[in-house]
């Protein structure tokens, strides 16, 4: 019925005579109206927006990568694992980083491994003749060697020492101390307590260089014995051949790239300066230049010093001699401070993956526990059944100041892995491959 009447209406319209169309309005000549500086700021705008607009698909790829991203990933890229320690006061919610929490992390820390010490090695706490407590940034009153006498009823006459600001290096720094005393004192222990702090120390501020020591940074400590008493010669682990301290703080830049600061909201941090790595390379320079001669063959040492003569006499810019290390020491303990760290100290000492297994896996299983890590390292090797007699061990650690500092010990029999390793129950699951 529609479609006849469709039909009927359109014959009907044929019939009628056509007029012609009511004459339209011209349409405007864009080419002659459009104005010239409408045209350039097109182009302006385009031309400033050109790097935003070539870079939005390489922004929103890297943000899906990103997002990707799960835990195991985020500890690749920093070196750390899953397993590492913070202090219980940051567990709160919200955390509570009071002077009772710092002191309580202390105690856990410092009494743990003096415990696992007194146990290993069976000594009576009263025999202990000379203490040395490092711990950068945490210094109570009483101080933190106080608190391990008057935990352990230590004897009246014991001397003690606490070093405070020293950073990573003061490990070194402790041991050295301790040797010094034993070469006063004689017939006596000595004891090296090394260790940080991280719960008033963590910074919950928006600085960059600040947050850094966030990701790096865990609860960690050891404890130390060293003795002088002939009685201990066929018991000990190791003989301490060689300490060398080199500081750089006479150099402003140097001086100021480990720097414990308040931001501009008032929030106390350390701020870590982005010449860090690079200062890290002089000091160890400075050291290593001390240290060969002790150490290194005297091939070696002809090489370097023929080597540091041609670049006097030419007066050009020839890249120095690296010593060959490796011809010198067995095993390395490379303070894990975080792993441009480790990788740059491997590429410059041309030391290969399994002299740097130690640090790597350290900084992987417990962080950068500070002046301590040194200590996490050679334990690694330990419990590895690498030690054996005679093998020599270098323990390089860097520290603000700015400091790099060498120990030199030698294996005085082959070391056995023991229950008390830090690594006991875990080591079978080591190395593990970390890969960006």
């Amino acid at each position: 019925m529609a479609t006849t009447s469709h039909h009927h209406s359109a014959d009907h319209a044929a019939s009628k005579p056509q007029s012609p169309p009511p004459s339209s309005p011209p349409l405007p000549n864009f080419i002659s109206s459009v104005k010239l500086k409408y045209v350039k700021l097109g182009y302006h705008y385009l031309m400033t927006h050109l790097l935003t607009l070539c870079l939005l698909p390489l922004i929103v790829v890297t943000a899906v990568h990103v997002s990707r991203l799960n835990v195991d990933d985020m500890g690749k890229v920093s070196g750390l694992g899953e397993e590492t320690y913070l202090p219980a006061a940051l567990h709160n919610i919200p955390p509570a980083p009071s002077m009772s929490a710092a002191r309580q992390e202390a105690e856990d820390v410092m009494f743990g491994a003096l415990e696992n010490l007194f146990k290993s090695t069976k000594i009576n706490p009263k025999d202990i003749g000379i203490l040395v407590v490092n711990c950068s940034l945490f210094n109570p009153t009483p101080s933190l060697s106080s608190m391990i006498i008057n935990k352990y009823k230590l004897r009246g006459n014991i001397k003690t020492f606490n070093l405070g600001g020293m950073g990573c290096s003061a490990g070194v720094i402790a041991v050295d101390l301790a040797k010094d005393m034993l070469q006063v004192h004689r017939n006596t222990y000595a004891v090296v307590v090394s260790m940080e702090n991280i719960t008033q120390n963590w910074y919950f501020g928006n600085k960059k260089a600040m947050l850094i020591p966030n990701c790096l940074f865990r609860v960690g400590g050891a404890a130390v014995l060293l003795s002088n008493r002939t009685a201990d010669r066929r018991r000990a682990k190791y003989r301490l051949r060689h300490v060398v301290r080199s500081h750089c703080g006479s150099d402003d830049t140097a001086f100021n790239c480990v720097y414990q600061e308040q931001d501009d909201s008032g929030k106390t941090g350390v701020s870590l300066s982005k010449d860090l790595m690079a200062i890290a390379g002089g000091a160890l320079k400075a050291n290593i230049t001390t240290l060969g001669p002790l150490v290194l063959p005297i091939s070696e040492q002809v090489l370097f010093f023929a080597g540091f003569i041609a670049r006097k006499i030419s007066n050009a810019k020839m890249k120095p001699y690296i010593p060959d290390f490796k011809l010198a020491f067995d095993h390395f303990c490379i303070h894990a401070g975080g792993r441009a760290v480790i990788d740059e100290l491997e590429k410059n000492l041309q030391l290969s993956e399994e002299h740097v297994e130690p640090s790597r896996m350290t900084l992987y299983r417990f962080g950068n526990t500070s002046s301590s890590s040194i200590w996490y390292e050679l334990a690694y090797t330990e419990a590895k059944g690498r030690v054996k007699k005679g093998d020599r061990v270098w323990q390089i650690a860097f520290g603000s100041g700015f400091k790099c500092n060498s120990a030199v010990w030698e294996a005085v029999r082959a070391v056995k892995p023991s229950e008390s390793n830090p690594w006991a129950d875990c080591i079978h699951k080591f190395p593990v491959e970390i890969r960006v």
